[in-house]
């Protein structure tokens, strides 16, 4: 995705970009935090920097109370970002080679923590079940302690399984055994027989309570700390060095999100309207 100069330019005041995901319709999940105090520089490259987790193998995954909600990274981490992420989609895809490598990076220094919840709605639009029996697989993999691994795997293979048919039962079987481990009698069956068909559909539902419109918020849609990064500030989810700079100033300096980029993203809005 391209991101403007003048996103770039502003690493160290805000962030600006206005771009289109998988969108059934809606804004997004909605903005907490009020708190106002003075905004102070948060510098990634100046900070010393140690990892909890010695490898994205490592890090904690588990469902949350909701059964439904995944949830990777250290449980006692202060800020949450959540992604809400349908399988076959391209910008989802896109968001998965930029933004989320820095997120898994954050994930590994202990203080971040993500909650992914998994939609299928592209199977309506696309036809066929892939999103269905990915989300389903994804979930088999959580069961063996493999999400991560798994998630990272399916999404290297998005643009070639989809141009040849999508995510079936034996490709997914097949990208499976990229993941040491995973392959196994019971994730096997699991992947074949739709195990998690509840999960899939529970999960789905989830999504499409999640924001203002009654359809989902589309996807990617990211959360950091109560805060949709959406609209304005949508095209820094797809910079990897932007994304990591936002995440890390809403952890560190939480009032600028009332100080600084909720203000921004309203002006960037309203000059794109205008343009």
């Amino acid at each position: 995705m391209r991101i403007s100069r003048t996103l770039r330019a502003s690493i160290t005041v805000g962030l600006i970009g206005a771009f289109v995901g998988c969108a059934p319709g809606g804004s997004g999940a909605g903005d907490a935090r009020s708190d106002v105090q003075k905004p102070r520089d948060a510098r990634p490259a100046a900070r010393t920097e140690t990892n909890r987790y010695a490898s994205a193998e490592g890090l904690p995954e588990k469902p949350a109370l909701d059964g439904i909600t995944i949830v990777v990274g250290n449980p006692a981490a202060h800020s949450t970002v959540q992604v809400y992420e349908d399988p076959r989609c391209p910008v989802v895809e896109e968001y998965e080679r930029t933004g989320a490598e820095a997120l898994q990076k954050l994930l590994l220094m202990g203080e971040i923590k993500a909650e992914y919840t998994l939609a299928s709605f592209k199977d309506d639009r696309l036809g066929g079940d892939g999103s269905k029996r990915a989300v389903n697989a994804l979930r088999a993999a959580l069961q063996e302690g493999k999400f991560v691994e798994y998630h990272g795997v399916l999404f290297e293979n998005q643009i070639a399984v989809e141009s040849s048919g999508g995510f079936t039962t034996e490709r997914l079987l097949k990208l499976a055994e990229k993941v040491p481990g995973l392959r196994s009698e019971a994730f096997d069956q699991a992947v074949r027989t739709m195990q998690y068909r509840s999960f899939v559909a529970a999960s789905q539902r989830t999504y499409q309570q999640t924001g203002v419109d009654p359809i989902g918020p589309g996807t990617p849609t990211i959360v950091v700390n109560g805060h949709n990064i959406d609209g304005g500030l949508y095209g820094a989810n797809f910079d990897a060095a932007l994304f990591r700079h936002l995440v890390i100033d809403l952890h560190e300096n939480p009032e600028t999100w009332d100080s600084v980029y909720k203000p921004l993203k309203k002006k960037m809005e309203a000059e794109a309207a205008e343009s």
